[in-house]
């Protein structure tokens, strides 16, 4: 991210900090790969993203994440106390993200979901299905 990116956004953080509103905060390390812009989610990439939202204005208390479900989640919520909403990705292998997603759900600072198109375009249509599926993971 520019300078000016982050100071921006701590600046849109300590707004709605001092509102006791909360700010929701999707961080992402992205690269350039062969002329376009990727988001890295290697753990260590997630783990610095989330230490740089961390950081991001005067005080956390109103800040939410919400992080990529990636295979090692157990050590990417680890890296921080703020409350979590999971990312259902771009739908990819339905039953991953189902296991995953449950996965990470069993660590205290996740609690919930934004899940996206995974549940608006399952791979076999049934979007009650995985709406349901997904509830059940709550």
């Amino acid at each position: 991210a520019t300078p000016s990116v982050l100071e921006n956004t701590a600046r849109a953080v300590n707004e709605l900090n001092d509102r006791k509103l909360i700010a929701m905060v999707e961080p992402f390390i992205s690269r350039w790969n062969n002329g376009k812009i990727c988001n890295d989610l290697s753990p260590e990439a997630v783990i610095r993203s989330i230490a740089i939202a961390c950081a991001l204005g005067r005080r956390t208390a109103y800040t939410w994440l919400k992080l990529p479900v990636i295979e090692d989640m157990t050590e990417v919520l680890a890296a921080s106390t703020l409350p979590v909403l999971l990312l259902g990705g771009d739908g990819g292998e339905p039953e991953q993200m189902f296991v995953r997603w449950k996965r990470a759900l069993k660590m205290p600072t996740a609690l919930g979901l934004v899940p996206g198109r995974a549940l608006l375009y399952p791979a076999d249509g049934d979007v009650a299905g995985a709406v349901d599926r997904a509830v059940s993971l709550l």
